[in-house]
């Protein structure tokens, strides 16, 4: 069950040591149960590409009841960019329009992760 973000760090702990970016959907249940983890993307050192329809064909195809984003930062700093907050922004509206909650969008680095929900930049 995933209720936090220290929840989701667990599931994703092999992100810390990546060189380069991965951006990872965990797809949920109504009672916010693990359905299914998937790598959306692998960009490079500083960028990832990210389109709504790859990261909710499998929500739709799961019947998942929300997702949470998770994607490091190989640079070590886990301060979300503007980049990061904008995606947030699309999936979250293209969420609403077809009934899936994004819960959270964590960015993991090394030592550290930043929770945008918990920051309320949502």
């Amino acid at each position: 069950k995933i209720q936090n973000p220290e929840d989701v760090i667990a599931q994703v702990t092999y992100l810390r040591d990546k060189k380069k970016e991965y951006f990872i959907v965990l797809y949920l249940n109504a009672r916010n149960q693990l359905l299914h983890r998937e790598t959306v993307s692998i960009g490079t050192l500083s960028a990832s590409l990210v389109h709504p329809r790859e990261v909710f064909q499998p929500a739709i195809g799961l019947s998942a009841a929300s997702i949470v984003l998770v994607h490091n930062h190989p640079s070590g700093d886990s301060r979300p960019s503007d980049e990061d907050l904008e995606l947030t922004k699309r999936l979250t509206a293209a969420g609403e329009i077809i009934g899936i909650e994004v819960l959270d969008h964590i960015v993991v680095s090394e030592k550290s992760y930043f929770s945008l929900k918990q920051a309320n930049l949502f």
